[in-house]
């Protein structure tokens, strides 16, 4: 079964051809710019495949009720330019096939749950630090979904009392994306992350807002494995730091399943955890088992 995924983010599109059991065979990368001249490349990518289904994993907002009239569309995005864009419905008149449609960071949730970090377990929590903060989860061995998709990227934090930076969100300023993207980052130290790796005040920061998200996270939904990735995530001397500040918030409020340096972790499928997941999207869009 040859199925098509799409790893779609706010900064580049990956484009890859594979199977059920989330083996990729073919990939491409461009980045995201306009949705006519992105879409062109996606869709020439794809002609030259007979496909039986695509999957995508989106930047959102989106909207993912097949009832809704907006079904299928990238809605309120801060990317201006892809507003309200048809994304399932573009795909489907250009291939002819059916599209599989969820959040970036769902997508990556589902490829690690299948194969990843989270294999073998009926939940998982996945969650992207990078130019954006979004999680997806896995529960009871469903993507978690009401009557939309979860945005955990704009969970409203306490502020470290000696951070004075305003927030780079342009709904909420200083929610959690607001705070501790890689966008606020450079914006607040005037340096990219990658070039403040050695400014352990940096990263301490980091970790105080990270480690607050995941206690929020841990004490609603309870997940079975914690799956931090991203860029920021790149930046490895913060798991030490979150696991030592988590555990100091909670305050021996609640055990964990195992040790925080098992039960918090790397992603298992590195940069593929989403356009694995996408592929499954693909799957599960043509019903295959």
């Amino acid at each position: 079964m040859v199925i098509g995924g799409i790893e779609a983010g706010g900064t580049k599109f990956i484009c890859a051809v594979g199977d059920e059991h989330g083996n990729v065979t073919e990939r491409i990368q461009f980045p995201t710019t306009t949705p006519g001249e992105t879409m062109k490349q996606v869709i020439d990518f794809f002609k030259k495949f007979t496909l039986k289904a695509i999957g995508v994993g989106s930047f959102g907002p989106i909207d993912i009720n097949p009832a809704s009239p907006t079904y299928g569309y990238i809605t309120t995005s801060p990317k201006k330019k892809w507003r309200n864009f048809p994304m399932v419905r573009t795909l489907q008149e250009a291939l002819s096939v059916p599209v599989g449609f969820h959040t970036d960071v769902n997508a990556a949730a589902l490829g690690e749950s299948t194969f990843g970090a989270a294999k073998g377990l009926d939940s998982c929590l996945y969650i992207t630090v990078g130019t954006g903060i979004g999680a997806g989860a896995v529960i009871s061995g469903k993507l978690l979904q009401g009557f939309s998709h979860p945005e955990m990227g704009h969970l409203l934090l306490r502020r470290h009392p000696d951070d004075p930076y305003t927030g780079k969100c342009p709904y909420h300023a200083d929610c959690f994306e607001g705070l501790a993207s890689g966008p606020a980052i450079e914006e607040r130290w005037g340096k990219k992350g990658s070039e403040l790796t050695g400014n352990p005040e940096v990263w301490e920061l980091e970790a105080y807002y990270i480690a607050q998200a995941l206690m929020h996270y841990i004490l609603i939904l309870a997940p079975q494995k914690i799956i931090l990735g991203g860029g920021v995530m790149n930046q490895k001397q913060l798991f030490p730091s979150i696991y030592a500040k988590l555990e100091k918030m909670l305050n021996q409020y609640l055990s964990f399943p195992s040790p925080l340096n098992r039960y918090i972790v790397p992603p298992g499928l590195g940069e593929d955890s989403g356009i694995i997941g996408s592929l499954l999207l693909g799957k599960q869009a043509c019903g295959a088992n």
